[in-house]
């Protein structure tokens, strides 16, 4: 190719098969897909499974997974493995307002989906206070099945990770208000757009 024995022809297929062309966003969103930090963090039985994905076996540092961090500041990605109570919900929920932007969380199990066998009033599902991304059936999901949804919440991030999870589920007009401002809100929502 140096001495320019390649004619037009095969130059254009020695270019073609060489060379990728793409976006500063997607050659972000790729990076950002293949290299998500876990956050080190347990709740309950389910996380005996989740520790179990960075053995031999199933080995996630093939998809570049594999550095859980101890501290949410360095972490973007929550792993809620296990049962919440309500006292638990709201560290639950500082943990994941201090991690970094971008920040993804997958509810693993089912105590954590939908309360499970602990159907009672001290357990919460995670949706009630924390966006989630994807869901892990199972009591208590296998690793294959943790695996699996990591692999989803991957192809997520690489189709569009500055989506937010109200716009991902087209729930825009839902809004996390504090009490004293519910009554504007309601207000303000209430009445009828000029010109109507």
């Amino acid at each position: 190719m140096l001495r320019g024995d390649l004619s037009d022809a095969d130059m254009e297929q020695y270019v073609q098969e060489r060379v990728i062309t793409t976006t500063l966003d997607r050659a972000a969103n790729w990076a950002r897909g293949n290299s998500l930090f876990p956050a080190t963090f347990g709740l309950a039985c389910c996380a005996i499974e989740m520790m179990s994905v960075v053995g031999a076996r199933l080995d996630i540092a093939r998809f570049g997974f594999e550095a859980f961090r101890a501290s949410p500041r360095q972490a973007d990605l929550l792993i809620l493995s296990g049962r919440v109570s309500i006292k638990m919900a709201p560290i639950v929920r500082r943990i994941y307002d201090q991690m970094l932007d971008p920040k993804y969380a997958i509810a693993m199990g089912a105590c954590s989906s939908s309360m499970g066998v602990f159907n009672n009033y001290a357990i919460v599902p995670a949706d009630k206070f924390l966006p989630v991304d994807v869901h892990v059936p199972g009591c208590p999901p296998r690793p294959e099945a943790l695996m699996h949804g990591i692999l989803k919440l991957r192809s997520m991030v690489h189709s569009d990770p500055s989506m937010g999870w109200r716009e991902r589920y087209g729930a825009e007009r839902t809004v996390e208000v504090l009490p004293d401002e519910g009554e504007e809100l309601l207000r303000s929502s209430t009445e009828e757009p000029a010109g109507a």
